[in-house]
Parts: structure tokens; C-alpha cells; sequence
């Protein structure tokens, strides 16, 4: 039988992704985003003379995608506010030996005139 000791507990599943990671992760959304721009303003120059409407739609999708790139390469690191705590507390165990529950409380007596008790009190 393992003994437990009272050290923390750490959980790895809320860490935040590595520096370099995330680094490379913007990198590659902004190389990905950039190269549908090339196709985009390839294929609006393509079309100009063959299918306008098409062409059109793609060299706005030409004009606005670096503006889009830019400020999703520029977000910088997630926040993870939903995440779990690290710490996990350890399990509270029931005690064996816990006191049986109290029977029913005594009635509680009033003075009377002179100081003697007269009797119960009806509780409310």
C-alpha cells in the first residue's frame, strides 16, 4: 500500500503552451493566411477579363486578408481563465470513529416568581 504524504499536487492539464510553440503556431496561421492571399490576387487577375464578379470577390478577399493576418498573427498568448486550478487539494477522508448524533434536547425550564423553575417552556 502506497503511503500519502501531505505534498501538493500539481496538474500539467492547465499549463499554457510554450513560448516557442506558440511562436511557430502564429508563424505558420500567418504564412497560410498570406499564401491565400497570393491565390486570391493570382486568380482576381486571372478572371478580370473572364468572370468579373468572381474576380472582384477575390481581390477584396486579396485587399482585407492581410489586415485580418496581421492582427491575428499580433494576438499574442491565449488567456486561460477557464482553466482548472493547478493546485488539486487532497481528499478529505471520513473519520471511523465519529460521535453517534445527539438525542433529542431537554426541555428548557423558566424561572418562576422567587427563582424556582416552574415547568417546560414550550419551544417555538
Amino acid at each position: 500500500m502506497r503511503k500519502q504524504s501531505g505534498t501538493e499536487v500539481f496538474r500539467i492539464t492547465g499549463a499554457r503552451q510554450g513560448l516557442a510553440d506558440d511562436v511557430r503556431g502564429r508563424q505558420r496561421r500567418y504564412i497560410i493566411s498570406m499564401s491565400v492571399r497570393t491565390v486570391s490576387v493570382v486568380l482576381a487577375a486571372t478572371l478580370w477579363n473572364v468572370e468579373r464578379h468572381v474576380a472582384v470577390v477575390a481581390l477584396a478577399l486579396g485587399v482585407l486578408l492581410p489586415y485580418v493576418s496581421v492582427v491575428i498573427a499580433n494576438a499574442g498568448r491565449e488567456n486561460a481563465p477557464s482553466l482548472p486550478s493547478t493546485f488539486v487539494p487532497a481528499p478529505v477522508r471520513p473519520a471511523l470513529g465519529a460521535a453517534p448524533a445527539a438525542g433529542p434536547a431537554e426541555p428548557v425550564t423558566e424561572p418562576g416568581p422567587g427563582g424556582q423553575a416552574t415547568g417546560p417552556r414550550p419551544t417555538d
